[in-house]
Formats: structure tokens, sequence, C-alpha cells
């Protein structure tokens, strides 16, 4: 980890959304994908459940995933990584009772924050079409039962409203601020599509409560560099699939060369090699404390 992050992972998540900078969260899937975010100098990631449904299951983000494996996912990268950890819970998984379940397990296994949204369950990408909402007042319930649940009140619990798409941005507001009002640390009004929406989210909220931002490759959203959103008033922007896009790019273009050419030599510049992986996983550092325990009597 670099200076500037170490430094910024000495504050708790809650300071650092607190703070003049914006949080930028890459989305991560797994240990390995949040170890690299972490050499990288981010000192917060999004476990994104798009991702790990595109990556677990080679599906789609249309609600098939389960609360055990996101919460699985969960327990091996925080077993990995020191990294803050902002963890896509979708609906809660049921009703408020669920939430409050979920809100246990993910914050028992490291969450920094949750974020809960108010799509019927299974829910959908807040990109794909068709969504639909539970009422206002449950998704209320859900809320206030999710921060009767955690622990602590550094666990942030962050409201989400996908009422863009499906109510406009009045409702969408109207909906976030009941949100707000219910105790949600954290605001995320999905599917801005314009500056004028921007404003109308920010005029709201900003000073208020933090506000976070989605930035989608092909989204409805414009895409934004991290800079500007910070002017902007938004105090976290996640970059949810990003990484599993880049991924599924590389790795399309890895088999066609191996199916073409009958070698990996070709794509050698790149990869890493067996050397550089495992430099890169600390093996040797890990076999060398397992001899300290090894029984030398023998």
């Amino acid at each position: 980890m670099t200076k500037s992050a170490s430094d910024m992972a000495s504050k708790t998540f809650k300071d650092r959304l607190s703070g003049p900078d914006i949080v930028v969260a890459p989305g991560i899937y797994d240990a390995l994908s949040a170890s690299l975010a972490e050499q990288a100098g981010f000192d917060t990631a999004y476990l994104s459940g798009a991702s790990l449904a595109y990556t677990k299951l080679g599906r789609p983000d249309i609600g098939l995933m389960s609360l055990t494996e996101v919460n699985d996912s969960l327990a091996h990268i925080r077993e990995r990584s020191d990294i803050n950890i902002v963890v896509d819970c979708d609906t809660g998984f049921g009703n408020a009772l669920n939430v409050m379940r979920s809100v246990r397990l993910l914050e028992r296994s490291g969450a920094n924050a949750i974020q809960l949204e108010d799509q019927t369950y299974p829910k959908r990408c807040g990109h794909l079409r068709g969504k639909s909402l539970v009422s206002q007042g449950e998704m209320v319930g859900k809320i206030k039962a999710a921060l009767d649940a955690r622990h602590s009140d550094q666990t942030l619990i962050i409201g989400r409203t996908d009422a863009i798409a499906t109510e406009g941005v009045d409702k969408a507001l109207e909906r976030a601020q009941s949100y707000y009002e219910a105790g949600a640390d954290v605001l995320f009004v999905e599917g801005i599509r314009s500056a004028e929406q921007v404003e109308k989210v920010m005029s709201r909220f900003r000073g208020k409560v933090p506000v976070m931002a989605n930035m989608v490759e092909g989204g409805d959203t414009p895409l934004q560099d991290a800079q500007t959103l910070n002017e902007l008033g938004f105090s976290m922007v996640i970059f949810p699939g990003a990484l599993v896009r880049a991924f599924t790019h590389m790795a399309s273009q890895f088999f066609n060369t191996l199916k073409t050419d009958g070698t990996t030599d070709n794509f050698r510049d790149r990869m890493l090699d067996f050397k550089q992986l495992n430099d890169y996983l600390g093996t040797q550092s890990l076999l060398e404390m397992g001899q300290q325990y090894e029984d030398r009597s023998r």
C-alpha cells in the first residue's frame, strides 16, 4: 500500500466520506481483485453484486445471487485485504427481517458499508430496463431495520433508489429524502441521466449527507472523472463492473490467440509469468512462515 493510501486507510470509512476528497471505489469480486486494487493505492473497493453474478455465475445482474454467496465472497476478501469494502446487498434479499440478517452477517464478515436498494426482489441491474420498486414505506422500514441490526455505527448503511427510471427524478428525490430521514448514512440516486438531474440531487442533499455516484461504461449516467464528480458534490464514486468488462475483453483476446496459435507465447507481453505471479502472491514468504511451525524433531 502506498503512503497516501495507508494514511487514508488509517481514517475510518465514515471519516473518509466526510472529508474534502471524493472516495473512488473500483468494483471487485474476489480476493485477488481486492488485493490488486489495494496494491494500486485504493483504500476503498466496492463488492459489486453485478460483478459477482458475472464472474461466479456467468450470468447477468438480474437477482440470481444469494446472501450466502455474497457473504462468502466478502469473507475471502477480508481475509486477504484490509481495504475498506462497500458491499452491494441488493434488496437485502427479502423483507425487513431478511435485511436484518443480511446486515448482521455482512458486518461480521468485514463490511464497512452496506448498500440497500428499493427494487422488488429479485432485482435487476440499475441500468437495465423493466425494474419495479417496493413502496416507499417498505423501503423506509428496511433502512430502519438495517440500522437497528448493525452492531456499530461505523458500519454505514447506504440507501439507494432506482426511482428515476420508473417514476422520474422528483419521485426519486422524495424517496431519497425519506431514506435520509430514516437514518441512511449515505444516499445513492441511481441512473442519473443529465446535468440537470445532478443539480436537483445536489441542491437537495449536498452538505447534509454523503451522496454516491455510479459510473457504468455504456450505462444511463454520462461518464465523469472523479475530480469533476467531487466538484459537483459527490462524496463517493463506484466503478462496479469496469474490471469485469476489462477482464472479459482481455480474456477473449487471450483465448482467441491460444486457439489460433496453439501457444500462449504470442500473449506473453500481456501476462505475468509463473514467477511474477508467485512474487505478487507472496508465495515464498508464506512458505517460509509455514516452516516456522514445522516439526523439526523428525
